[in-house]
């Protein structure tokens, strides 16, 4: 695959998960999730988990590194950083 189609797909789905996990943060804390927000926030974790699987970073090792301090953003970065040098 050429580098540059792999810097896209890695920053495609850098931006969708930034969008899905902002979505589902947007909103007041002393509200309960809305269905909407609950099926969003599933979906850009369950894309996390997936982008994990595919670089080979378990979900118990992504709850490890954000429980020692990586944010989200970070934890994606990470892991799309990973995605082109697996591919």
């Amino acid at each position: 695959m050429v580098w540059w189609i792999i810097a896209l797909k890695s920053w495609s789905v850098h931006v969708t998960l930034e969008q899905d996990l902002t979505a589902a943060a947007s909103r007041d804390l002393d509200e309960p999730l809305t269905l909407a927000q609950k099926e969003t926030l599933q979906r850009a974790v369950g894309k996390v988990v997936a982008l994990g699987a595919q670089v080979g970073v378990s979900a118990d090792q992504m709850i490890e590194m954000l429980g020692a301090g990586l944010t989200v953003g970070e934890l994606i970065e990470y892991l799309t950083a990973r995605s082109g040098e697996v591919a």
